[in-house]
């Protein structure tokens, strides 16, 4: 089903996202539909994407995939949903820099030394050996084990969306194996479900929703500037605090060391008079 023109729609401000069926779900999409997203002007650089004026983040998407290939720091899976077209899926690769400093880090701690292998598995999922790649998910780098992710196999996938030559692709973030025929026609019905209901509805605000967005948008403003103020003093009251327990614990230890200082004055002259005493004495026993 072919979306209206971009032009018939409104495109509300960012703060009226909120308020949309789809800006916070996983929109269920075939992959045609999804190569229909647009992103008009004044939405650039954004990770959000339209069908009609529907903001969209988050994709979930069902399908066979029918290749995989393996490039640098990525891996790609080609999914086919039989929508007519194809989508491609990114899967990143971990950072070997931020993995093995994590795995040092974890050694340090639990008494490994750092030529000896970490026994914490913590930062790869169950089963991959320490020389394979780490996948990881694309917003919060959470391990994946995408091993079963190989051409023929049915999936659902959820990620988010990115554009690369001018080609949408989603960035992985969770999926789960497809076990039939039956969950695959239930995925379909839903999201043909959703696409009439939802999406083929060009979303519709009204005046006084948009201006009750606008003001609880400029509270948030101004509790997020309050907030940062609070933060700031807080900040400044912790920092007089440690520099006034810094000036007693330097005028505390100027004071000891003038005692200290002292006590071996006196030690000093202690010890010079019984070692005066002690040669007087071995003086007396030679006459």
């Amino acid at each position: 089903m072919e979306a209206e023109d971009d032009a018939e729609s409104v495109f509300y401000p960012a703060f009226c996202f909120k308020a949309s069926p789809t800006h916070f779900a996983w929109v269920k999409m075939a992959a045609s539909d999804v190569h229909r997203l647009k992103r008009p002007e004044g939405f650039g650089g954004q990770t959000i994407f339209f069908y009609q004026n529907h903001p969209i983040r988050f994709v979930c998407i069902a399908g066979v995939i029918v290749a995989r290939n393996e490039i640098t720091r990525r891996t790609i899976l080609t999914l086919d949903d039989s929508s007519g077209t194809t989508l491609e899926v990114v899967i990143l690769h971990a950072d070997p820099n931020v993995s093995a400093k994590n795995e040092s880090v974890q050694a340090s701690e639990s008494g490994v030394h750092a030529d000896e292998p970490a026994l914490d598995t913590s930062e790869r999922p169950p089963g991959l050996q320490s020389n394979q790649t780490v996948h990881v998910s694309a917003t919060d780098r959470t391990p994946l084990d995408i091993s079963s992710l190989v051409p023929g196999t049915m999936v659902k996938l959820k990620g988010t969306l990115s554009i690369y030559r001018q080609t949408m692709q989603l960035q992985l973030e969770r999926f789960v194996l497809v076990s039939d025929t039956n969950a695959e026609m239930q995925f379909v019905d839903e999201r043909v479900r959703f696409l009439v209901d939802v999406l083929s509805v060009p979303w519709m605000l009204l005046e006084e929703e948009i201006e009750q967005l606008r003001l609880e948008a400029e509270q948030g403003d101004i509790k997020a500037i309050e907030e940062r103020k609070r933060v700031a003093r807080r900040n400044k009251r912790r920092m007089e605090r440690e520099a006034r327990d810094q000036r007693h614990i330097q005028k505390r230890y100027e004071k000891e060391e003038k005692i200290r200082a002292k006590e071996a004055f006196v030690c000093k002259e202690d010890g010079e008079r019984v070692m005066q005493d002690i040669r007087q004495k071995r003086e007396y026993s030679e006459i």
